[in-house]
């Protein structure tokens, strides 16, 4: 198992007064492309979705479709007789509860997005996020590929996801050159 990485180092803003700028940051961390162990896994805390911030988010995004936004349609004409919430929230707040902060690593993009079952206002849903493999691919960033598995309830999986970050090498330089 990699030693533990979060709050080893951290940034150090001038702009900040000096003891507070040397105080570990939380929740981030600072693992390097090396630091990344294939098969690890994470699981997130539960996450209740409520209507108010259902809506808050279609409303941000412009998403008013009627299985999202109309009661009425949802029960009485939509095939689940109940509203929904827009796989792009389940999506955002799913990654979100396993979402590390670190420092070295960027969004490269995501593959194999699937929405599996419908999640409803007031479903709960948690997430296990498992790190399924790394290439090295830039002179000083590697990839790192992971699997995001939201379920609700108790185990029901309802989005899978593949992430992919480019990784700072610790380094600075592609390990196998």
């Amino acid at each position: 198992m990699a030693s533990p990485t979060v709050g080893v180092e951290s940034t150090h803003p001038r702009t900040m007064p000096a003891d507070h700028a040397d105080l570990p940051v939380w929740n981030a961390e600072n693992w390097f492309y090396e630091d990344f162990e294939i098969g690890h896994k994470i699981r997130s805390l539960r996450r209740t979705i409520s209507e108010g911030e259902s809506m808050q988010f279609n409303a941000l995004v412009l998403d008013m479709h009627p299985y999202v936004g109309d009661q009425i349609f949802a029960e009485t004409e939509g095939m689940f007789g109940k509203r929904l919430i827009a796989g792009a929230f389940v999506f955002s707040a799913g990654l979100g509860l396993v979402a590390t902060n670190c420092v070295n690593a960027f969004s490269y993009g995501y593959d194999r997005l699937r929405f599996i079952k419908p999640v409803f206002i007031g479903d709960t849903i948690y997430t296990i996020r498992t790190n399924l493999g790394k290439e090295p691919k830039y002179d000083q960033l590697g990839l790192i590929r992971a699997s995001y598995e939201v379920f609700k309830s108790e185990g029901e999986l309802v989005l899978y996801c593949e992430h992919i970050q480019t990784v700072r090498y610790r380094s600075g330089q592609r390990p196998d050159v």
